[in-house]
């Protein structure tokens, strides 16, 4: 079966890519993923601007990426539905030869990813799991529209929080920074919990536990547990922070609220 073929997505249970569709304001998504995020909403009013603080520190990210090193290739992982503004749209604007390989294992983002080979000749898109990092490496929709041998920028945005500690997260990206060129970038955003006691470490666990009953898998993690995830390479500054506090595009107009400090984003690259 054609892993493109929307004839695979499942309405009837709550998808990942859906529900993150859902928090960014997007229109790919079912009753069963929008009741996700109503339930979301009652426990963290904030959430659907949060999820907009998310793609926006990601094409910001890009943005860094494309004009200053100069990273011409990007592998999105685990990228979710396509929505207003996508890495691909980002890099292109500033170098339209910049070429991105989104890979997703969700039927959802898969049917999506046909319209992308059709509309943009340096995008792809590879179904493939990103806790293989072995088989992403291999799948000929990387090796043969990305040259592995040059610095790429990875992205890994919102998805290792989705990864189980039995699964090994620093595990799997230590296979994926050792496969890396010199002068590469990897960036990450995970969930955080503090767990020191405050009314954020209350959120974090008390969301965690409601998520994880809805849809079965999601982390809210330690600073440390995340700042391992990029092993040796070396972060960039501001380093391991707030996704508002990445390179914001302006000042502040108010303050953060406390679903924002639930979130912690960095770029390091790879010597």
């Amino acid at each position: 079966m054609n892993p493109l073929d929307k004839a695979q997505i499942d309405t009837s249970r709550p998808s990942i890519a859906r529900v993150y569709d859902a928090f960014v304001g997007g229109k790919d998504n079912f009753d069963v993923d929008r009741e996700v995020y109503r339930q979301i909403l009652q426990i963290a009013p904030e959430a659907a601007e949060v999820g907009r603080q998310c793609r926006s520190w990601l094409i910001r990210v890009v943005r860094f990426l494309a004009l200053h090193p100069r990273i011409d290739q990007f592998l999105d992982l685990g990228s979710g539905l396509p929505t207003a503004e996508n890495t691909h749209q980002a890099a292109q604007r500033i170098n339209p030869d910049a070429r991105v390989v989104y890979v997703d294992n969700d039927p959802s983002v898969a049917a999506h990813g046909r319209a992308l080979l059709e509309e943009n000749e340096n995008t792809r898109f590879a179904v493939g799991d990103l806790r293989e990092p072995a088989e992403i490496l291999a799948n000929p929709a990387v090796t043969g529209h990305l040259d592995l041998s040059r610095p790429i920028a990875l992205i890994q945005c919102n998805t290792l929080h989705h990864v189980t500690d039995a699964e090994d997260p620093a595990g799997i990206m230590a296979h994926y920074t050792e496969a890396l060129a010199p002068g590469s970038y990897l960036a990450i955003s995970h969930l955080h919990n503090p767990a020191d006691g405050t009314p954020e470490a209350e959120l974090a666990t008390t969301s965690q536990e409601k998520f994880n009953a809805l849809m079965g898998s999601c982390y809210f993690r330690r600073r440390e547990e995340i700042a391992s995830y990029f092993h040796d390479l070396e972060l960039i500054e501001p380093g391991l922070v707030h996704l508002f506090e990445w390179w914001p595009e302006g000042p502040a107009l108010k303050p953060p609220t406390p679903g924002e400090h639930l979130l912690l984003g960095g770029v390091a690259r790879k010597s």
